[in-house]
């Protein structure tokens, strides 16, 4: 946890944004098959962001009129004890949270009832099942309605406010991209002809295990990269193969971090490939440069489609201005998802909370076009702010057969030109980058994305 004041201080600021009462549930365990077989346990972002107390069975309360907040749990059984070793009061939690209001547990419904006495009370959208039903019993709302009725008013002073960054949450941010870097490292090491996709994933996991952190995310390792978000691993990888590796660590405080480096196995690019793995990098390049305090985030996705649109007319896989490309969405047939996203103690972070609410306002609404209606952040960057700048280069059979059938944007594309690079298969590349008061800042230490680089990590 970070110090008792840093929590303090978060609450307070909530507070001043918000009247009457806000409801902060622990997240639950999540079992895998039954109850005593949990998922390794991920704390509720925004209770973590304002209690920091990394247990379940526990609420928190800030009484934004008083200022007061209080922790709701109950102390640890015989049975905690048998099988845990150890387990820490409420009242300890509480005491390094800052926190001087300790109750039962099932005290929660009696004090929202002494306490409410017409005043409402704020919580942010459930995203488990659990807490659904929980907050349906304390607040008399029926199940069907409780995310309906969640608080827009504190969804955006929480994101308002989460957003901005402090020094203290960018050294784990780095903290976690150290532990990230060692990972790329070992799945540069690993990756060779031959090898199974899945033994290489878990010498990235282990990374992370070996230095007790969790993965943020599930390990996207796959010389099949036009799927996007691909888990599987099942290929046995073979010289000429592209692969996309997207995999992050988080800090001890869960903070995130997210990365991906696409190497090719056999350690050298050959030229087609290489062609469009410097349009992707210069893309990226482009892309980091323009994240700058006050500039639209959907401007640096357009500028990173048209970076390689340029190249792609270049080389005849398109035609015509690559503005008009960008603009009409044609771009998206190789380029189908955002540049990037917010990146906190979510990796994507605060979705939770609603994606419109987090990366839009009252200035940009969201795309209908294909591609660019996936863009998840598009209003303008502030100081303090940590985005992902990830463009990609995609060549998906399913979807240009589909384009080409329905005859879109034939004036643009060259589709018989397009599918002799079918083999490329997907290229991404992707770093964590603060918004400054000036330039831009790639967090943590560097990751090997230069072909020169990246052919001499494969290599050794």
């Amino acid at each position: 946890m970070f110090a008792a004041a840093t929590y303090r201080s978060r609450r307070a600021i909530l507070a001043q944004a918000m009247d009457d009462i806000g409801l902060f549930p622990a997240s639950p365990p999540s079992p895998m098959n039954y109850t005593a077989n949990p998922h390794a346990y991920v704390q509720d972002s925004c209770f973590a962001y304002y209690f920091g107390i990394p247990q379940p069975f526990l609420v928190g309360a800030i009484d934004f009129d008083s200022g007061e907040a209080f922790i709701f749990g109950d102390e640890p059984t015989m049975d905690d004890l048998i099988w845990l070793g150890s387990a820490t009061p409420p009242a300890e939690w509480a005491e390094r949270s800052g926190v001087t209001h300790v109750l039962p547990y099932a005290e929660l419904p009696a004090w929202l009832t002494k306490n409410r006495r017409g005043r409402i009370v704020h919580y942010t959208p459930p995203f488990r099942g659990t807490v659904t039903i929980q907050l349906s019993e304390w607040l008399g709302i029926p199940v069907p309605d409780i995310a309906q009725r969640a608080s827009s008013p504190l969804v955006r002073a929480i994101v308002a406010q989460r957003e901005i960054k402090s020094g203290e949450e960018i050294v784990e941010m780095e903290s976690a991209l150290a532990i990230t870097a060692e990972m790329h490292a070992a799945a540069m090491r690993f990756s060779r002809p031959g090898v199974m996709e899945h033994e290489v994933s878990g010498a990235i996991e282990g990374v992370a295990r070996a230095a007790d952190r969790t993965l943020a995310y599930p390990v996207i390792f796959s010389a099949r990269g036009e799927i996007l978000h691909n888990t599987m691993h099942d290929r046995r990888l073979a010289a000429g193969d592209l692969v996309v590796n997207d995999s992050g660590a988080s800090s001890q405080l869960g903070y995130a971090s997210d990365i991906t480096r696409t190497v090719p196995i056999g350690g050298h690019f050959d030229a087609k490939q290489r062609l469009c793995y410097e349009l992707v990098l210069s893309a990226q390049k482009a892309a980091i440069e323009a994240c700058r305090a006050g500039t639209l985030y959907l401007a640096v996705h357009r500028l990173s489609a048209r970076v390689m649109m340029e190249g792609l007319v270049a080389e005849g896989l398109f035609r015509g201005d690559p503005d008009a490309i960008v603009e009409t969405g044609a771009y998206a047939l190789c380029f189908p998802h955002g540049v990037g996203h917010q990146i906190g103690l979510d990796v994507h972070d605060m979705e939770a909370l609603g994606e419109d609410l987090v990366g839009y306002d009252h200035t940009v609404r969201r795309s209908e076009l294909f591609g660019l209606r996936n863009l998840r952040m598009a209003k303008a960057l502030k100081p303090g702010m940590v985005v992902t700048v990830e463009p990609g280069l995609y060549f998906i059979p399913r979807l240009i057969d589909r384009w080409e059938k329905e005859g879109r944007y034939m004036e643009f594309i060259d589709y018989e030109k397009v599918r002799s690079f079918l083999g490329i298969h997907g290229i991404r590349i992707e770093d964590d980058v603060l918004v400054t008061d000036g330039a831009p800042r790639v967090l943590g230490p560097g990751i090997p994305k230069e072909i020169g680089e990246v052919e001499a990590a494969l290599s050794g």
